[in-house]
Formats: C-alpha cells, sequence, structure tokens
C-alpha cells in the first residue's frame, strides 16, 4: 500500500523567495536504488511526519531528491566568504541541497536539506556523493549533542542510494 505524503511535507521556500540570488535551483543526482537506512522517530514527530511514511518508498525518493513532491525545489546555497586567506565573492555547498523549510513543533520552521545528493555546481570537481558510514555516524553524533542540550543540526534520516562510493 502506498501512503501519501503526509500535509506537514508542503515545504516553505523561504530563502530562496528572499534571497534568489543566493539560491541556484539545482536536481539531486538521480538514486538508481533508495532506501531508508534509518529514520529519527522522534524528529519525524516534531515535524509532523508519521514515522509509517517515513520508512517507506515514497520518502526514500523524496529524502534522495528522486521525487520532491508537495512543490519542493532544491537549491544549491550559495554564500561569499574568506577561503585558503582570500575573499572569494561566490562559494557554496558543493554536496547539499536545500528542499524548503518546515514548521517545528516548537513554532520555529526547519532547513530540509540533502546531504550527498551528488554535484552541485559549487563542487569544484568532487562528486559531491556521501557514503552510509559517515552518515550514520553524523546522524548518531548530532542526535547525541542534541540531547546533550548542545545546538546543533540534526538528521532526520540516512538514505541509501545504491550507487557505490568509492
Amino acid at each position: 500500500m502506498t501512503l501519501a505524503p503526509p500535509p506537514a511535507l508542503a515545504l516553505r521556500d523561504s530563502f530562496a523567495s528572499a534571497l534568489p540570488e543566493l539560491a541556484q535551483p539545482w536536481e539531486a543526482a538521480p538514486a538508481p536504488d533508495p532506501r531508508v537506512v534509518v529514520v529519527n522517530a522522534a524528529l519525524a514527530a516534531e515535524l509532523g511526519l508519521p514515522p509509517s511514511w517515513l520508512d517507506g518508498e515514497q520518502a526514500a525518493n523524496f529524502f534522495t531528491g528522486n521525487d520532491l513532491h508537495g512543490g519542493a525545489t532544491a537549491v544549491a546555497q550559495a554564500y561569499a566568504g574568506h577561503q585558503f586567506g582570500v575573499y572569494v565573492p561566490r562559494l557554496g555547498d558543493g554536496r547539499a541541497l536545500l528542499l524548503g523549510e518546515l514548521r517545528h513543533a516548537d513554532g520555529r520552521w526547519r532547513d530540509i536539506h540533502l546531504k550527498g545528493s551528488g554535484p552541485t555546481p559549487f563542487s569544484r570537481g568532487g562528486d559531491g556523493f556521501a557514503a552510509v558510514g559517515p552518515m550514520l555516524r553524523e546522524f548518531l553524533i548530532s542526535e547525541a549533542l542534541h540531547h546533550l542540550g548542545i545546538p546543533t543540526t540534526r538528521s532526520l534520516a540516512v538514505v541509501g542510494t545504491g550507487r557505490t562510493i568509492r
């Protein structure tokens, strides 16, 4: 049985709308065989996402960027800064895409990103992918930091793509 996407997946795009010069529309590389490896059920509940949906094929396709239903438009984020001691007016994330924002149970908006979704315009020759092992490590460490009261990003899910990462 295929579950419909939860209503909470209607993502807001305030960053891309407010700062279009810092948000380049981009697509994730296709994932040949997406599958959910692990889901953060507590965070899913805080975002109004039913864990039963997150364990399924639709969620795997959503969180690999294969199917961005709900009106999501992925963007690669740009920024400026110093790199190697030199000011660079346009840098960006080489392997992450911002899908949009979801309202958290505390009423604040949270960014939903894909990490390791393939190269972006800012990859500078890298492949933009991420292996499952390091993603699981980030998943565990981010939750440990969160539960220790240290502000951090949190992982909603780790999804395998079916692609071999070298």
